[in-house]
């Protein structure tokens, strides 16, 4: 549990952050998975909904099929509300390209899985997906970056496990 953040003298943001669902209770909002050898996998914020014409889904959800379709290795889910626009992101294996067969399987898996609906309006390949120090993906920064927020604003370069991993998103900056 983080214990302030930076620049937020008053912990306006921070209580925002964590005690505004219910108020005095502490709430992270990631789910996570323990493995049998006691490591952990952080797989999304459990507040992270996607909902396209009233089909709500967990980005976990989401995450856990684009991800058990070979060659994708990590992925992450944007909606652009504004423009009801979902962006799916993408990093491959070692190998892999981001062929038309290959958003076809991911396209087709996401379809018939999920809903019709959470069918992503783009696809792309990028070389990583960025993540904090601790493993969470980083779905609202991106999604700023990805609407014009200045990164420097969006993200904290110094948090993430490869800070170079936003440089793909900030080249797209609002072209998305």
């Amino acid at each position: 549990m983080p214990v302030g953040f930076w620049n937020d003298s008053d912990r306006e943001r921070y209580r925002a952050a964590y005690f505004d669902d219910f108020p005095g209770v502490w709430r992270h909002g990631d789910w996570i998975t323990f493995s049998e050898r006691g490591s952990c996998v952080i797989s999304g914020r459990s507040d992270a909904t996607l909902n396209r014409g009233g089909v709500r889904i967990g980005t976990a959800e989401f995450y856990s099929v684009v991800e058990s379709i070979d060659d994708v290795a990590d992925s992450l889910v944007v909606h652009l509300d504004a423009e009801d626009r979902l962006l799916l992101f993408v990093a491959l294996t070692p190998g892999a390209r981001l062929d038309a067969d290959l958003r076809d399987r991911i396209v087709t898996q996401l379809r018939t899985t999920l809903s019709p609906r959470h069918v992503p309006d783009d696809i792309q390949a990028v070389p990583a997906i960025p993540r904090t120090l601790s493993g969470k993906k980083l779905e609202v920064p991106v999604k700023r970056i990805l609407t014009g927020t200045d990164p420097d604003v969006a993200a904290s370069r110094g948090s993430l496990a490869d800070p170079s991993s936003l440089d793909a998103f900030v080249e797209m900056g609002g072209e998305s």
